[in-house]
């Protein structure tokens, strides 16, 4: 009962910007909405496309993501986070907490 409870559970669907990982992650959103369970929101990691990268040998691949990050923000999720591909994985809370700055450049 507590996961039903979206004043006790918050629960984040996190997915990788590909049309498979997208997918799977949207067919697990269907089980829990059965169960009446909401996913509070979901978090779009490893993104080239926001990234910064200029990359043109990347902008197929980019085109691609920012085709799935359109179909979770605009049919599957109320609230959409796009966490930039990076170098390092952010690791503790410390680095959770810097998600938001640009990272450091190589």
């Amino acid at each position: 009962m507590r996961l039903q409870d979206p004043d006790y559970t918050r629960i984040v669907l996190v997915t990788l910007p590909e049309t498979t990982p997208v997918s799977e992650a949207a067919a697990l959103q269907e089980d829990l909405k059965r169960a009446r369970i909401e996913p509070f929101a979901w978090v779009v990691n490893r993104s080239l496309a926001t990234s910064g990268t200029t990359s043109p040998v990347l902008a197929a691949r980019i085109a691609g993501e920012m085709q799935q990050v359109r179909r979770v923000a605009s049919s599957l999720a109320q609230r959409t986070f796009v966490v930039p591909w990076r170098q390092e994985p952010p690791v503790g809370i410390q680095a959770l907490g810097q998600l938001d700055e640009k990272p450091a450049s190589a």
